[in-house]
C-alpha cells in the first residue's frame, strides 16, 4: 500500500486532535510532538500508532486481544526480542511478522532479516505494549537479568579462582570481547566458552532437562557438570551459539551442524558444533580445537621406548599402510598428525582426506569429504593419487571402497595412514577382511596396526606415594619382587586439578608390526586370537600392560588402567617385558 498523508494530519481528520492542539504540543520543549500530544492528554498511545499505521500502510495490532502461540513465540530469541523491542506475531510461508513501533527502523528489519534468514513483514503496536507482552511471554526481564547476572558472576569467580590457584591463562577474564551494551546472554555463553578453554576442556555439552538446562565440560575425558542454567534461558543461549556458528536459528527439527572461531587467552580457538532436537528443547555440543594441541611431538605422546623407537621406524617407510585404532576421542588424530609433523619437509608431499578437517596443518594438502556432492574418501583418494604425494593420510576406513583404495594406494607405492574402529590392533585384520577386503591385500598392504587409549596423569602438584590394597595387585599379576622397585602415586587433589587428583592425559598404546608370521597368518585367514598370541610371542605390549608400566613408573593410577581398558582372557606378567 502507498504512504498516506503525515500521521498528525490523519489524527486531525480523525478528529483525535485539533489544529491548535497540535500547534501547542509543536510547541513543546521537551521531546517530540508524539510525547507532547500523550503527556498534554489529547491522544493515548494508540491513536497515534493507527495513525502512524495508515500513513505506512501497515496493520495495527491491539496485542491485548490476541495469544500468539509458544511455536511462534520461538522463532525470535528473547534476548533479540528485547534488545531490539520486537515480538513475533505469526509465520506463513517462509516469512515472519513481527510487530514494532518505530516504522522507519530500517536497520532493525535488516538485521532480523540476516538474524532469522527469514523475509520479515512489519505490524505496529505501542512501545509499551510490545514490551508488556516481551515480559509475558518471555518471563519479566527482572527475573531474567537476575538469573543470568548471579550465572554471569559465578562463572567469572571460578574462572579467577582457578587462574589463580595455578590454572594456565591466569586472569584471562578479558580474553574474550566484550562490549558494554552486549546482552547478558551474550555475555553467559562468551564466559561459559572461556571458562571451558581456561579449564582445559574438549567438550562443552548443554543439555535441556524439563526443569533446568546442564551444563558439562569433558576434561581429560569425564565430564564434569557445571551449575544449571534456567531453563527459559535455553532459547537464548541457542540462538546465540547458533549466531555464532552462522546457522539457521529457526530450524529446530532437524540436525545442524556448524564452525565457529573465536578468540579465547590470545589463542584462536575452533569450535566444532553439533546441534540435535531432543524431547525438552535442542541440545547443543561444543568441541574444542586447540591448534597447540597438534604441536606435541611424537615423544610427546606417551610412547615407551621401545614402541617410540619402532614407530619412528614405520612412518619412515615408503609405502604401506598403518592403522591407529580405538574409539571416539582415544587420540587417533591426534597421533596420526604428530607423525604427519614429524614428516612434514618441503621434499615431502602430503595429502589428506578428513571429515571434517579439525585441524589445519601447514604445508599440508588438507580435502574434507562432502558426501552430499559425493565427495567421499574413496573419490578424494582416487583424485588424490593423480596428484603424486608422497603421504596419504585417510581420516577413516569406514567401507569396503574407501579400503580397496587406500590399499592399492599402498601398494602402488604411497604411505598411508589411517584409522579404524576397533578395540585392540589384532582385531583390524579381522575387520578389514570383514569389510570385504581379501586376506592376502590385507598380508600385503599393512606394516604395522596400533591401538592407543588416553588415560589421565596424575598431577604433578598434588601427588604423593601410597600403596595399594594388597589383593588389587594380586588382582591384576604383579610379582612381589616388582611391587618393591614400583613407584605408585596417587593425587590428593587440589585447585590445579580441580579435586580430581589428575591433570592432563597421555597415551597407552599396543603396536603389533606385520612380521612374516604375521603376515602368513593373515593370508591363511586365522583367528584374531591366534594372531594376538603371535604379536605377544614377538613383542607386542597389550594396552594393559603399557599402562601398569606407566602405573609402576608414577604416571598414572591402578584405577585409571582399568577403567579405560580391558584385561585380556589370558593375559602374562608385564614383569616378562
Amino acid at each position: 500500500m502507498a504512504k498516506s498523508r503525515d500521521w498528525t494530519e490523519i489524527l486531525i481528520r480523525r478528529g483525535v486532535i485539533g489544529p491548535d492542539q497540535l500547534k501547542e504540543a509543536s510547541r513543546q520543549e521537551n521531546g517530540t510532538v508524539e510525547e507532547a500530544l500523550i503527556r498534554l492528554g489529547y491522544a493515548d498511545a494508540d491513536d497515534i500508532m493507527k495513525a502512524k499505521a495508515e500513513q505506512h500502510g501497515l496493520p495495527f495490532v491491539e496485542l491485548h486481544e490476541i495469544e500468539i502461540p509458544p511455536s511462534v513465540i520461538e522463532l525470535v530469541p528473547e534476548s533479540l526480542a528485547r534488545e531490539n523491542i520486537v515480538m513475533p506475531l505469526s509465520q506463513d510461508s517462509g516469512i515472519i511478522r513481527v510487530i514494532m513501533h518505530d516504522p522507519l527502523d530500517f536497520e532493525t528489519i535488516d538485521k532480523l532479516r540476516f538474524v532469522l534468514n527469514r523475509e520479515i513483514e512489519v505490524s505496529l503496536a505501542p512501545k509499551e505494549a510490545i514490551v508488556e507482552a516481551i515480559n509475558k511471554y518471555y518471563g519479566s526481564a527482572s527475573s531474567e537479568t537476575e538469573s543470568v547476572d548471579s550465572m554471569l558472576q559465578e562463572f567469572t569467580d571460578t574462572a579467577i579462582d582457578f587462574a589463580e590457584d595455578g590454572g594456565t591463562g591466569a586472569k584471562q577474564a578479558g580474553s574474550i570481547t566484550l562490549e558494554e551494551g552486549d546482552a547478558p546472554v551474550i555475555k553467559l555463553v562468551h564466559l561459559i566458552i572461556q571458562e571451558a578453554v581456561t579449564m582445559r576442556a574438549s567438550d562443552i555439552h548443554i543439555e535441556p532437562f524439563a526443569d533446568r538446562v546442564r551444563i558439562r565440560y569433558r576434561i581429560d575425558g569425564v565430564l564434569m557438570e557445571r551449575d544449571s542454567a534456567p531453563r527459559r534461558l535455553l532459547g537464548a543461549i541457542i540462538s546465540r551459539i547458533k549466531i555464532m556458528a552462522s546457522i539457521d536459528i529457526a530450524e529446530k527439527r532437524r540436525p545442524q551442524d556448524g564452525r565457529i572461531k573465536i578468540l579465547v587467552a590470545g589463542k584462536d580457538i575452533d569450535l566444532r558444533l553439533s546441534i540435535i532436537p531432543t524431547n525438552h528443547g535442542q541440545s547443543a555440543v561444543m568441541r574444542i580445537l586447540d591448534r597447540d594441541n597438534i604441536k606435541v611431538g611424537l615423544q610427546d605422546l606417551g610412547f615407551g621406548d621401545e614402541d617410540w623407537a619402532r614407530f619412528k621406524q614405520l612412518i619412515k617407510r615408503p609405502n604401506g599402510i598403518l592403522l591407529v585404532t580405538g574409539p571416539t576421542g582415544s587420540g587417533k588424530t591426534t597421533t596420526l598428525y604428530a607423525a604427519l609433523n614429524e614428516l612434514n619437509r618441503p621434499d615431502v608431499k602430503i595429502i589428506t582426506a578428513e571429515d571434517p578437517v579439525e585441524y589445519y596443518l601447514p604445508g599440508v594438502n588438507q580435502c574434507e569429504v562432502k558426501a552430499k556432492i559425493g565427495m567421499t574418501f574413496a573419490r578424494i583418494i582416487r583424485a588424490m593419487l593423480r596428484q603424486n604425494p608422497n603421504i596419504l593420510l585417510v581420516g577413516e576406513i569406514r567401507d569396503l571402497e574407501t579400503a580397496e583404495t587406500a590399499i592399492q594406494a599402498s601398494l602402488t607405492g604411497h604411505l598411508v595412514f589411517s584409522t579404524l574402529h576397533t578395540n585392540d590392533a589384532p582385531s583390524a585384520i579381522t575387520r578389514l577382511v570383514d569389510i570385504g577386503i581379501q586376506p592376502f591385500l590385507v598380508a600385503s598392504s599393512v606394516m604395522a596396526i596400533m591401538a592407543q587409549r588416553l588415560v589421565r596423569k596424575v598431577c604433578p602438584k598434588c601427588r604423593h606415594r601410597y600403596e595399594p590394597p594388597a589383593h588389587i595387585l594380586n588382582g591384576i599379576g604383579l610379582r612381589p619382587e616388582i611391587i618393591k622397585k614400583a613407584n605408585f602415586m596417587k593425587g590428593k587433589g587440589c585447585n590445579h586439578c580441580n579435586k580430581t587428583g589428575y591433570r592432563g592425559r597421555m597415551g597407552i598404546f599396543e603396536l603389533m608390526v606385520m612380521t612374516s608370521q604375521v603376515r602368513e597368518m593373515t593370508f591363511k585367514g586365522d583367528s584374531t586370537l591366534n594372531i594376538r598370541k603371535m604379536a605377544r610371542k614377538q613383542g607386542m605390549r597389550t594396552l594393559f600392560e603399557d599402562g601398569m608400566i606407566k602405573v609402576l613408573r608414577g604416571m598414572t593410577t591402578i584405577d585409571e588402567v582399568l577403567r579405560i581398558t580391558q584385561r585380556d582372557m589370558v593375559t602374562e606378567s608385564i614383569t616378562k617385558k
